[in-house]
């Protein structure tokens, strides 16, 4: 009698999940970087910072902040989704949405959010505030300047996530891997923000 042992499956990371999570380390670094600059140009001019601080809208701040980190509840609702095979809404209300109407959630979100950062930018120039204005207009415009073009990506990959899943006509495993990924990369820049605003808004 032939008998044949048993090979034990082993299951591989998946490469685009392991790739994203390594390049978000790089990315890591590079805000890193940009927290040292902001760090070293304060400890180089305290009074500067002391009269610039003072013109910000905490309250505005605060509310662009929860929107943004209510984007990355909706970003999750909608891997969930994802994980349950279900690219689409089953019914009305939002706890029959599908993936594809969190991820509309939340480029809405994230996109109130950029707007909000603009409209900061407009009052912030109007006050004489400008990246060659000071150090401290360079610190604040090179911080949050750079997390904002990383917010405008991370919207441009939700709608090229929500068109694929329109365009493909069974949802499959890669559809679920990008969905990940992207949430991935939203989790981080929320967290970055998180960090930013602390750095800027709060630390006297």
């Amino acid at each position: 009698m032939n008998t044949k042992s048993a090979v034990p499956s082993v299951k591989r990371p998946n490469i685009v999940a392991v790739g994203t999570i390594v390049w978000l380390g790089s990315e890591v670094m590079f805000f890193a970087g940009l927290f040292a600059i902001y760090f070293t140009l304060r400890a180089m001019a305290p009074e500067l910072w002391a009269v610039q601080t003072e013109k910000h809208n905490f309250t505005f701040a605060l509310i662009n902040t929860l929107i943004l980190v209510s984007s990355s509840f909706a970003c999750q609702a909608g891997v969930f989704a994802a994980e349950r095979n279900q690219p689409h809404a089953t019914g009305r209300g939002m706890r029959n949405w599908g993936t594809v109407e969190w991820f509309y959630l939340t480029f809405v979100l994230g996109a109130i959010f950029v707007a909000g950062q603009a409209w900061e930018y407009a009052t912030f120039v109007s006050e004489g505030i400008t990246l060659s204005s000071d150090a401290y207009g360079s610190a604040f415009y090179m911080t949050t300047g750079f997390h904002g073009i990383h917010v405008s990506l991370g919207l441009i990959a939700f709608l090229l996530v929500i068109g694929r899943l329109y365009a493909v006509k069974n949802f499959t495993h890669k559809e679920a891997t990008s969905a990940v990924v992207v949430s991935y990369y939203w989790h981080f820049v929320d967290i970055v923000w998180i960090a930013l605003f602390i750095v800027i808004y709060m630390i006297k």
